[in-house]
């Protein structure tokens, strides 16, 4: 599948799906959205997302040059290595890539958005080194990628954050069934990118790794819902998640001076790609959010979730869960488009209703693999996707499937 095929099919469905909205709905006021849509979207890939990444990028790459300088990055290399040789067998034994991929995977693991594309850009950049067709995706690429799109987060404290806004009783209550949820589609994704790419999960260091990671993620949500209360699991994920990043920036700097690295130095020639990084993304990101802003203002969202709602009827299913599909329908297009379909479930059903705390999993569950995917690849020229973005919908479906179970388990 490849980023031509999918930007032409976003543009002839939402077509499609408008041209049904004037017909037999009458909404005469469909292109018009789907116009100015356009205008909009285009808009905010290059100032609310390029531009402003540019500052950060700058500011990250700057930190990773120090970080690379000293031999930190490579130290985290020689940790993970037993483990990421195995899931990413193309990927020599020490190589900086490993480095920067558990970077990317430890900042969003914490919820540091802000860092963590920073780290993921530079991870896919030395991932690209390794490459041997620039134009097409590698399978070490595509693993990284696809187990970027499951989005596995500790503790989705944005949404907390906006449950709490809504007036939520318990703000903090989806914790549990998110990080479930949002687990499952992270280990569905790697199982099912290791079949395809042959790779042998029953290896002793891959179970040992999962293994203990689970154990870790059961041991930090025994911790938080026996010994600390509600507002203190948000004060805790704060005081944490920041501390550990800004330990980062100090030690690399620590490790950098007792190597005698001119510090200063090695932040402005790492600093130097970060405009540069984002400049080359634009066109990209334009690209791919003028085409899901087409498919979301089709009202093409709406067909869905009614089809849904009939087909599961039909079948004798309960539908509790349907009004919240749109969250999920929304997820892997766009990030800022599912918020506000999860908000709008919020207000519309209740911030502690059933379809409420589900639109809320559903939002933590997974993460944009549409934007990931122009992203990242974008930022390397990478044309042809091969099975990246299947894999990262089967990711996506995964935390989608998990979300129900445990919302029906915790709050039905």
């Amino acid at each position: 599948m490849t980023l031509t095929y999918i930007w032409t099919g976003f543009f002839v469905v939402g077509f499609l799906a408008a041209l049904a909205q004037w017909l037999f709905l009458g909404d005469v006021e469909v292109f018009k959205r789907i116009v100015d849509g356009t205008f909009t979207a285009a808009k905010v890939a290059v100032m609310d997302i390029a531009l402003p990444l540019a500052g950060i990028m700058t500011l990250w790459l700057g930190i990773l040059s120090i970080g690379e300088k000293a031999g930190a990055i490579n130290l985290i290399a020689r940790i993970i290595s037993p483990f990421f040789t195995r899931i990413f067998p193309e990927v020599p034994k020490d190589h900086p890539a490993t480095g920067h991929m558990v970077m990317n995977f430890s900042a969003n693991f914490l919820g540091l958005d802000n860092a963590a594309t920073p780290f993921g850009l530079k991870a896919m950049e030395s991932l690209q080194t390794l490459n041997p067709n620039k134009e097409e995706a590698s399978n070490a690429q595509i693993m990284f990628l696809v187990l970027h799109t499951s989005g596995l987060t500790l503790i989705p404290l944005s949404i907390m954050a906006q449950r709490a806004v809504l007036g939520a009783k318990d703000a903090s209550d989806i914790f549990i069934p998110t990080l479930i949820a949002t687990y499952v589609a992270t280990v569905v994704s790697m199982v099912a990118v290791a079949i395809k790419q042959r790779i042998n999960m029953f290896d002793r260091v891959i179970m040992g790794w999962l293994g203990g990671l689970t154990s870790f993620i059961v041991g930090v949500i025994w911790y938080m819902t026996n010994y600390l209360t509600k507002p203190e699991i948000e004060v805790f994920s704060k005081v944490v998640s920041n501390l550990i990043l800004f330990s980062i920036i100090v030690g690399f700097i620590i490790a950098a001076l007792r190597k005698r690295v001119d510090v200063y130095d090695a932040f402005i020639e790492g600093a130097k790609g970060g405009i540069e990084t984002s400049l080359k993304i634009i066109p990209y990101l334009v690209g791919m959010l003028v085409a899901i802003s087409v498919l979301r203002n089709s009202g093409i969202l709406g067909f869905v979730v009614s089809g849904f709602t009939w087909c599961f009827t039909q079948l004798g299913v309960n539908t509790d869960f349907t009004p919240a599909l749109p969250t999920a329908l929304m997820k892997p297009i766009s990030g800022s488009g599912s918020r506000a379909m999860m908000i709008d479930a919020m207000q519309t059903y209740g911030v502690d209703s059933f379809v409420g705390r589900l639109a809320c999993i559903f939002q933590g569950s997974a993460d944009t693999t549409f934007y990931i995917v122009a992203l990242y690849f974008g930022s390397v020229g990478i044309k042809r996707t091969r099975y990246a973005i299947t894999y990262g919908l089967i990711a996506d479906f995964a935390g989608v499937v998990a979300a129900i179970f445990v919302a029906y388990l915790f709050f039905h």
